[in-house]
């Protein structure tokens, strides 16, 4: 599969997400909605692995870094998401996940020695400013306590989420196959998130209705197994900075859901947020005249 191809399934899959997410937030506490969503997303991948002869157990010492893995991009940042989408509109968490472009630049710098290009420095401030253009009515609506925990909470999400991709970069270093890595960080995660309902007393509810199941399915499937794969791959193959791009094309997408099925009403702050995104967009994938590939 191109890049290409990985960076538009990516972008297409998680731009629909939060959607999915607002549909489970209600009757079903949010621990019980995330143990759900991974306990299926679990499920198909390691039933997949060991259909197809490759599931196996990873040496010990990757143990640690797949439970890491787990806490960060399977359990924790996925409380943070679905608490955050109880208390701010879903295309604003989608707005704040977008910073992921910065918090991974500065996360592979500190982790992994790589340097902020100039390049990517301009794509993630076209790629903010865009962002922040698409919803500057809901950031600026965004003022009461309520909402301001919203806030603080997506961007802890977003902030496990890109130690998440460094977690999962080191795992590729050290030789853990990307499928196999998710599959028991996402089993890790279940035990993780069954523990967080046992200790805290969290009643354990029922899917309430067929809309509950339908967004559950998407997410588990879709968002996770799919969206998962798609994205860490880029990251292993283009890095973190570039593939956290996808981040910044979300909104955009949950704007285009919005138009359709909310009746949403565009403003011309809108128009320039979508064309600074793009601009982003093409600042960091457009190929200068003379490049080449290395190798």
């Amino acid at each position: 599969m191109t890049n290409a191809l990985l960076f538009a399934t990516t972008v297409l899959v998680w731009g629909t997400t939060w959607i999915g997410i607002r549909m489970q937030v209600g009757p079903v506490p949010v621990l019980v909605s995330v143990l759900y969503r991974f306990l299926l997303a679990a499920a198909i991948l390691l039933g997949a692995l060991a259909l197809s002869g490759r599931l196996r157990w990873p040496a010990a010492r990757h143990h640690p870094f797949l439970i890491l893995q787990a806490l960060c991009l399977f359990s924790l940042n996925f409380l943070c998401f679905y608490a955050a989408a109880g208390r701010i509109p879903s295309g604003l968490v989608s707005v704040i996940f977008s910073l992921a472009t910065i918090f991974n630049a500065v996360n592979a710098r500190l982790f992994f020695g790589e340097r902020i290009t100039g390049r990517v420095a301009l794509a993630a401030a076209l790629g903010a400013a865009g962002v922040g253009l698409l919803f500057a009515r809901d950031l600026m609506g965004a003022a009461d306590p309520a909402a301001l925990h919203g806030v603080g909470l997506a961007m802890l999400g977003t902030l496990l989420f890109s130690w998440g991709n460094m977690v999962s970069r080191r795992n590729g270093m050290a030789g853990v196959p990307l499928m196999s890595a998710n599959a028991w960080g996402m089993g890790y995660a279940v035990l993780i998130l069954g523990a967080l309902i046992a200790a805290t007393g969290t009643p354990v509810v029922a899917p309430p209705d067929g809309r509950y199941l339908m967004a559950l399915v998407y997410l588990a499937v879709a968002a996770s197994v799919i969206g998962f794969t798609t994205y860490l791959m880029l990251v292993a193959r283009i890095g973190s900075s570039r593939a956290a791009y996808a981040t910044v094309l979300f909104p955009v997408i949950a704007l285009t859901i919005s138009t359709v099925v909310e009746g949403y009403r565009w403003h011309w702050t809108g128009f320039v947020g979508l064309a600074f995104a793009l601009a982003g967009n093409l600042v960091l994938f457009a190929r200068p005249a003379g490049w080449r590939r290395p190798g």
